[in-house]
């Protein structure tokens, strides 16, 4: 229950609204608990004018005129205090309920941003399903406790006090019988409490692996369906699915002891008030209306200790959901936007004896790399696959910060610049291209202030992807899909850079960009982007080489290390790693002109 402590920023957010809501249902509670004293009057009042009806001296038809009247006024008071109570209830649930829905739209911008300034490590140990479960199922359990778990439970509180002190006034004696079954009530919640506790943290990890498990499916859709792997899917989505449910089960078994028991408390309760009561009013203690108002106190309450046990399923289904987003918001970046420089970059990038080992999976990717890329030169950074070619563009626009050693921009430690002005001026093009499910237009100019079709007409030419755009029915207007399901990788890829170059950037990295797209539209690419990069700083990361593309240095990285450096011609000439992925390249585009 520690957990749900951490709530307590978001109710002071909005207090004014909680102390509203919480003395609307104590004024609600004020006129409901005060109608039994009504109708406790008028069955007094009419059993007296009832007895006295035999020895009427003004005759039976005057008193039952002044019965009727009697009736008249208790019958429009109990109403007008039935409308009272009924105006404080709309406004308690119109309090309490928009709170809790302000405070679950709070958490979930809270976790929203949370998510966003996390680092690649978290996001490589997470998946998506778990993450998109605590924002939305543990965020959703949470509200139910902030908002009828809360009401109910207050409503309960103060119910019991008004109607247990208006009992005592009553008569003590007959209120301590009435109230004999509650405690052992209590004692039962209590004792059920740990399991319903355990059931829903299981329940909640179980929905968490049905999540993941269904997104994986949906993003993986092709890959299932090329490989005839839909029964398999389905089968071990029912396996997860009947888990789920039996852990669902095992729950509302364990819920379903609450009402039947509150039932036969409560009817032992009024057999005790009828029995005891009956007694007392046989040696003249209490009246027959002081019954019909237990009876009435005790129905009151029925309602509320019903919910209870509702109410307490709900409060630990909330704080194992707190606990759960709690584990998530307590985890700090590792890379932490702590810098404060914001001048505009000149372009130099510099790495000094830098080591980089993932934390997430321990491999050792970089091993003391030392280079230097003066401002406005093109260098392409060539290698085989593992070689550490991605860590140094994931290190240069700071998805990481190195394990050893330090990298610069414009002679300064990235740790010092401010991570979003430092990113803001750097153009990323990722080896996992990722495209919104938003227009191609909005793809392009994301990230840009500058949002019109003319703009992004102009990049996509720089990219040799215009006029494919304007075969589509909607040219620039077609959405693409989620992650760009409805283009080709090679227009996703051209997209892509048209979108790191409409950001007009500083640093340009490339991360082996050109590897879905024909050989033709590559030359195209490369001599459009041999005129847009004038002046540019340039990394171009690619397992291939573009011969047509003057670079002002090539560095070859092999295991994490610069195995040679030096211009095309200087690489050639040492007939090493480089001279050796050149003439392989060649040889597969001699054999592939020929086919």
């Amino acid at each position: 229950m520690k957990s749900l402590l951490s709530l307590g920023k978001y109710f002071a957010m909005h207090r004014w609204r909680v102390l509203s809501g919480f003395l609307f249902i104590l004024l609600a509670n004020l006129f409901k608990t005060y109608n039994p004293t009504v109708v406790r009057n008028a069955v007094n009042s009419v059993t007296e004018k009832l007895c006295n009806v035999g020895t009427a001296v003004n005759g039976k038809e005057y008193l039952l005129g002044q019965l009727a009247i009697v009736l008249f006024v208790f019958l429009g008071t109990y109403v007008l205090v039935a409308l009272l109570e009924g105006a404080f209830t709309f406004l308690m649930r119109q309090t309490i309920i928009v709170v809790s829905r302000l405070i679950e739209y709070d958490i979930k911008n809270d976790m929203y941003d949370h998510y966003q300034r996390l680092d690649l490590a978290f996001y490589r140990k997470n998946n998506t399903g778990d993450l998109m479960n605590r924002i939305t199922e543990d965020v959703s359990r949470v509200r139910m406790f902030v908002g009828p778990s809360l009401m109910y439970t207050g409503n309960l509180v103060c119910m019991f006090v008004l109607c247990t002190a208006a009992m005592i006034h009553v008569n003590w004696k007959l209120a301590l019988f009435t109230l004999i079954p509650m405690p052992f009530l209590s004692l039962l919640i209590y004792m059920l409490n740990n399991k319903i506790n355990r059931s829903s943290e299981e329940l909640q990890a179980k929905l968490s692996d049905i999540t993941t498990n269904a997104q994986e499916s949906y993003s993986g859709i092709r890959v299932i369906q090329a490989y005839v792997q839909e029964k398999a899917m389905l089968g071990f989505f029912g396996k997860e699915s009947d888990e789920y449910k039996d852990l669902s089960m095992k729950l509302a078994k364990v819920e379903s002891i609450y009402f039947p028991l509150i039932t036969l408390l409560v009817g032992c309760s009024i057999s005790i008030i009828v029995y005891v009561g009956g007694i007392y009013v046989g040696d003249g203690k209490i009246t027959l209306g002081n019954i019909a108002e237990f009876i009435m106190y005790l129905n009151m309450l029925t309602f509320p200790v019903s919910a209870l046990g509702w109410a307490v399923s709900l409060t630990q289904r909330a704080a194992v959901s707190m606990d759960r987003i709690d584990r998530f918001m307590s985890v700090q970046p590792t890379v932490l936007n702590d810098g404060g420089r914001l001048e505009d970059l000149k372009g130099t990038i510099e790495f000094r004896h830098v080591d980089f080992i993932y934390p997430d999976t321990g491999i050792h990717a970089l091993k003391d790399v030392s280079f230097a890329i003066p401002q406005g030169q093109r260098w392409a950074i060539v290698g085989r696959t593992g070689s550490g070619k991605s860590t140094l563009a994931d290190l240069t626009v700071r998805m990481y910060d190195a394990t050893k050693g330090e990298v610069l921009i414009d002679g300064i430690n990235i740790r010092e610049w401010n991570t979003g002005h430092l990113r803001h001026q750097m153009g990323l093009v990722p080896q996992d291209v990722f495209l919104f499910s938003e227009s191609i237009k909005d793809n392009i100019n994301f990230g840009t202030e500058n949002s019109s079709m003319e703009r992004a007409a102009r990049y996509a030419e720089y990219a040799s992807i215009h006029e494919e755009i304007k075969q589509f029915p909607q040219g620039y207007d077609t959405v693409v899909g989620e992650r760009g399901v409805t283009l080709s990788g090679g227009q996703k890829q051209r997209i892509s850079i048209a979108r790191a170059l409409a950001k007009d950037p500083s640093i340009l990295i490339l991360d082996d960009c050109l590897s879905a797209v024909d050989a033709s539209t590559e030359k195209r690419i490369e001599a459009n982007l041999d005129r847009v990069l004038a002046g540019k700083t340039c990394m171009i990361i690619t397992h291939r080489i573009f011969s047509l593309m003057h670079f002002d240095r090539i560095l070859v990285l092999d295991e994490g290390r610069i195995a040679e450096a030096g211009t095309h011609r200087e690489l050639l000439a040492q007939r090493g790693i480089y001279a050796e992925l050149y003439e392989k390249q060649a040889a597969t585009e001699s054999t592939s002109t020929t086919s």
